[in-house]
């Protein structure tokens, strides 16, 4: 297995919290509203042959919460300053959830510095008349049990007890992505206009059981994002990195042979 680290790292103006771990081509990993649960399973495969990067995002986990951060724009625009400072090319993208729409956000403005785009259950689109889930309305035990297809893990999650300090983090990556996501509702209205700029070689990989953004919305990205391929797994909720490990990887696989 690949070792892992992690490192603090300053931005302009703000002190981020990143993991790291293996060799190989760069992955850049964007997490979710829900912010990093750690050095995950996938990221643990992943590494075997890519030198993977897990930021925490500004307002998220140890990253520090500066006082630009207003919406998705500025948190598009740290990243664009964060792969400049770091020099990084030649990267293979993946993002989940919120970090789905801000890594087609950073697709669409063609640095050049992307290999391939990997969507994962991602916000960023509106589909008309086919509802989203609306995770500020939801408790947290709720979120818990939705979050996931198999009840059992669900009921697990909505009754675990959280530390002081666990706590402490999921009210402040709570309230940041109700910055950024609040209104309108976990997307850009601009979006959909400029995902024709995505070039690269693009996966879109869904759970066909998702409570936040169900099929339709991953059908959409497919349709708008030419020539991307589409993998819709069958009792999967939300993160098919943790529910369908292998399918997602294998479907990392199979975008990263074709750059």
């Amino acid at each position: 297995m690949a070792d892992n680290v992690t490192e603090q790292l300053t931005i302009g103006d703000c002190t981020t919290q990143m993991m790291k771990g293996g060799t190989g081509p760069t992955m850049l990993y964007l997490h979710g509203a829900g912010g990093s649960k750690g050095w995950s399973p996938f990221m643990e495969q992943l590494s075997d042959r890519f030198s993977v990067l897990a930021p925490d995002h500004p307002g998220f986990g140890a990253s520090d919460t500066p006082d630009w951060l207003d919406g998705m724009t500025d948190l598009v625009y740290f990243y664009l300053d964060f792969l400049e400072q770091l020099d990084l090319r030649d990267i293979h993208l993946v993002g989940h959830s919120m970090g789905g729409w801000l890594a087609a956000e950073l697709a669409v403005r063609g640095t050049g510095r992307f290999r391939t785009l990997t969507l994962v259950s991602s916000a960023g689109i509106r589909v008309p008349g086919v509802p989203m889930g609306d995770l500020f309305m939801w408790t947290a035990e709720d979120k818990a049990r939705r979050m996931v297809f198999d009840p059992v893990v669900g009921e697990q999650r909505a009754n675990a007890v959280l530390t002081p300090e666990e706590a402490d983090v999921a009210l402040k990556n709570a309230f940041t992505s109700s910055k950024l996501c609040w209104s309108p509702r976990f997307h850009n209205p601009d979006l959909e206009k400029w995902l024709h700029r995505i070039k690269i070689p693009t996966m879109i990989l869904w759970g066909e059981n998702d409570p936040i953004f169900p099929p339709p919305y991953a059908e959409a990205y497919n349709e708008m994002i030419a020539g991307s391929e589409l993998r819709i797994f069958p009792e999967c909720a939300h993160s098919p990195q943790q529910e369908k490990l292998d399918d997602f990887i294998a479907g990392i696989d199979a975008i990263t042979a074709k750059s």
